[in-house]
């Protein structure tokens, strides 16, 4: 039986926190824990029955929990500004956004609403869409914004002659390039902040290696069954070995986004062996993201011309249609 694994939340009543992928999984571990220390959750969905299931859920084990969905497809621009718009116009600033939401190894390329390959353009480029249309509030609420990595950041590099992988497609490197992306723009997100004074704090995070529905069937995605791997991870997990849960795995996410010992630029992830499971703690930064702020700022120049956004100005200019 997996032993316990937990970390204690400061009060977080009168902040607006918004969990991307938080319909299931950990990204719903994680909206939870926010909602019973205090937070408002919103919780942007892209499948509105599994939304309504989550907040139910939500509402059942914390009651009184000031929680509602949104909508968002994160492989679309268009629907990316549509919720920044209408969070803009709420006027609600944000203090935590973190940005967990991620689709993993569909069996053949597959493209997003735009045109780009559905791994980087969702793990990566909705991400990096929904912070410049959600700056404006990020800065008025001095948010902590967390970029959920994956252990597949070790490893690989940016395709940078072919980022939306056209030629000679291969799922797992193109996997692992979006999640080196989306850290990359994280680092530069606070040294940015920092030097132009946004007031917000970026880091990343991990979840190590658990059982969820990354490795699924994603009917959706081409996969009709579920992976081996995830038959494997599911047997050790329920026996306490070397991997985390649903549970553990979302708390490297909730430390960096509520301690007060989590720091910008840092990641933080499990602590066991080979940091596949275990109480939450910093890392070392994997190695294609030590490569030093040139790529950083690259993947940024580059996320801001596919995007038709950018993050330099107070407010982001309109997507592109």
């Amino acid at each position: 039986m997996a032993r316990t694994i937990d970390i204690t939340l400061p009060d977080l009543t009168g902040e607006r926190a918004v969990v991307t992928g938080a319909s299931d999984g950990v990204g719903l571990r994680i909206a939870r824990r926010l909602a019973a220390a205090g937070a408002e959750v919103l919780l942007p969905v892209r499948n509105p029955a599994k939304g309504e299931a989550a907040l139910a859920e939500i509402r059942r084990e914390v009651p009184g929990a000031a929680v509602s969905l949104r909508e968002l497809d994160l492989s679309s621009l268009r629907s990316v500004a549509a919720l920044g718009a209408e969070l803009r116009a709420e006027g609600e600033p944000i203090h935590l956004l973190i940005n967990n939401a991620g689709v993993m190894t569909p069996p053949d390329r597959r493209a997003t609403a735009d045109g780009f390959e559905l791994q980087f353009g969702t793990n990566h480029l909705g991400h990096f869409a929904l912070v410049a249309h959600l700056l404006p509030l990020l800065r008025a609420g001095r948010a902590r914004v967390i970029s959920q990595l994956s252990v597949a950041a070790a490893r690989g590099s940016i395709n940078w002659d072919d980022p939306n992988w056209e030629n000679s497609y291969d799922a797992r490197a193109a996997y692992g390039q979006s999640k080196i992306a989306k850290g990359l723009f994280g680092l530069e997100l606070d040294r940015r902040s920092r030097a132009e004074g946004w007031g917000i704090t970026s880091t990343l995070s991990h979840p190590g290696i658990a059982p969820t529905n990354l490795l699924e069937a994603q009917p959706h995605l081409g996969r009709t069954e579920r992976t081996p791997g995830r038959k494997v991870i599911g047997f050790l997990a329920a026996r306490g070995l070397l991997v985390g849960t649903p549970e553990s795995a979302g708390l490297p996410a909730l430390f960096a986004a509520t301690s007060p010992a989590a720091e910008g630029g840092r990641c933080y992830g499990p602590s066991g062996f080979g940091h596949l499971g275990g109480p939450p703690a910093e890392q070392r930064l994997y190695a294609p993201l030590r490569a030093g702020a040139e790529a950083a700022q690259r993947i940024w120049l580059l996320s801001e011309q596919l995007t038709g956004l950018t993050l330099r100005d107070p407010g982001p200019r309109a997507a592109r249609s």
